[in-house]
């Protein structure tokens, strides 16, 4: 948006940067999903996108995840050119969690084989082999976010939180370089939001986890833990930084057009109408 300086990039990227957008435009039919957009994300951060409906945020993820190129501009996902790199050996290095993965899982997929069958890429569990470590993992990484009751359950019979924690474990299970999460609280009741936000929190305070980006709507989504934010308006930049100074008042107010009042606690965000 006017008045906004473009964010510093380093193009190529060193080895410390998971993500570089420079300048990174994409049309469809005609019109801007995303204008000119320069971003970058380093090894030890954790970013969330905030931004209204139709602000460019799942192509933004589609973009970081391989599965778009920009129509113009350079994308570099973990050193690699979008265009000019093997697009399938990229992919097994991001974890993603959607909702779309979500609804591809067959309902009475066994949960243990929900996680384990991402070391293949696959979903939905045929004739393939795991080995033991592999299973290990997928126990180990359900432990960690409080599914370990539920390896045996058919992933049909979960509750919407089960299954986004189930979803986050198999996004991990090939111990990916970048994660990210699209809207992973969304459709979860209070309960079940604050359960999971506790899980990414861990997450995000993990100094041996990937760097991460979290595209949500809602400021009260945002986990203790991250330190970066982007925000964004008709595929246009309005803010882009530390946390702290991007979720302030005015950044928000622009990005969702009406005037917001923003409250912090402790590392916590509230915004309503002013």
């Amino acid at each position: 948006m006017d008045g906004v300086p473009e964010a510093a990039v380093t193009v190529p990227p060193d080895e410390d940067t998971v993500i570089a957008f420079d300048r990174v435009t994409v049309v469809r039919g005609g019109n801007p999903l995303i204008n000119s957009l320069s971003w970058q994300v380093e090894l030890d951060e954790r970013w969330v996108v905030l931004g209204p409906n139709g602000a460019g945020k799942t192509t933004l993820l589609n973009i970081a995840s391989g599965r778009l190129h920009p129509t113009r501009g350079q994308a570099w996902v973990l050193g690699e050119r979008l265009g000019r790199t093997d697009i399938t050996e990229l992919r097994t290095r991001v974890g993603i969690t959607t909702g779309r993965l979500a609804d591809r899982i067959p309902p009475d997929e066994k949960v243990i084989d929900v996680v384990v069958t991402a070391a293949w890429s696959v979903v939905g569990r045929w004739r393939e082999e795991y080995d033991p470590q592999d299973v290990a993992r997928a126990r180990q990484l359900l432990e960690q976010l409080g599914m370990s009751g539920f390896v045996d359950r058919e992933f049909g019979t979960l509750s919407e939180g089960e299954r986004k924690r189930t979803q986050i474990a198999r996004a991990l299970m090939t111990d990916p370089e970048l994660m990210l999460l699209d809207e992973p609280t969304a459709g979860l009741d209070l309960g079940g939001r604050e359960v999971l936000i506790g899980h990414l929190t861990e997450l995000a305070l993990d100094p041996d986890a990937p760097a991460m980006v979290l595209v949500t709507h809602h400021v009260e989504e945002i986990p203790p833990g991250f330190t970066h934010g982007l925000l964004l308006r008709e595929g246009n930049v309005v803010a882009a930084g530390r946390l702290g100074e991007v979720m302030t008042a005015e950044h928000l107010s622009k990005t969702f057009g009406l005037p917001l009042v923003v409250d912090r606690f402790g590392d916590r965000y509230t915004a309503r109408a002013g």
